[in-house]
């Protein structure tokens, strides 16, 4: 279990498709989390949806096992079970991503229509700063926690709108 010290914090929300170049939105992901270790963020934090919140936890697991050995990465979950709707290869993905992370945080034991908001909270306030991937009108779930993020005056970082090739 990793002790979260939010100064040293960042989370992760974004939309479970993603449109565009996932490779240019990994490595984007992958400067940000280099950007923000070097101003002392060394935890990050991830919801474990499928979509930005996997791609993201996969570079922050990546950077830390080939260049910065004291990242740390916890996944927040919001219930038990939250992938057993998914495909068989979603799953297993998200199974090999939380056997590697350095932590996993249950918010709520069982669904309710409640439980991803009660996650998305807790990401924001563990956090000090927030990556994320917006798209312009989308609502959900990631348009509510920037939202919140912004409220809690968080510095968010919304890879969306960085230029794109």
């Amino acid at each position: 279990m990793i002790e979260l010290v939010r100064e040293h914090t960042c989370c992760f929300t974004g939309h479970r498709k993603i449109t565009g170049d996932t490779l240019w939105l990994r490595f984007q992901v992958q400067q940000e989390v280099l950007r923000l270790y070097q101003r002392g963020v060394t935890t990050f934090l991830t919801g474990g949806a499928l979509g930005f919140d996997t791609l993201a936890a996969k570079e922050v697991l990546r950077l830390r096992d080939s260049y910065v050995s004291d990242l740390a990465l916890a996944v927040v979950i919001p219930c038990w079970g939250q992938e057993s709707r998914w495909r068989e290869e979603d799953q297993a993905f998200y199974q090999s991503i939380l056997r590697r992370a350095d932590d996993c945080i249950m918010t709520g034991e069982l669904y309710t229509p409640e439980c991803m908001f009660v996650r998305n909270r807790y990401l924001v306030e563990h956090s000090a700063c927030c990556v994320a991937w917006l798209e312009p009108g989308r609502r959900g779930g990631t348009n509510y926690t920037v939202s919140y993020a912004r409220s809690k005056g968080l510095e968010v970082v919304n890879l969306f709108e960085k230029n794109r090739p």
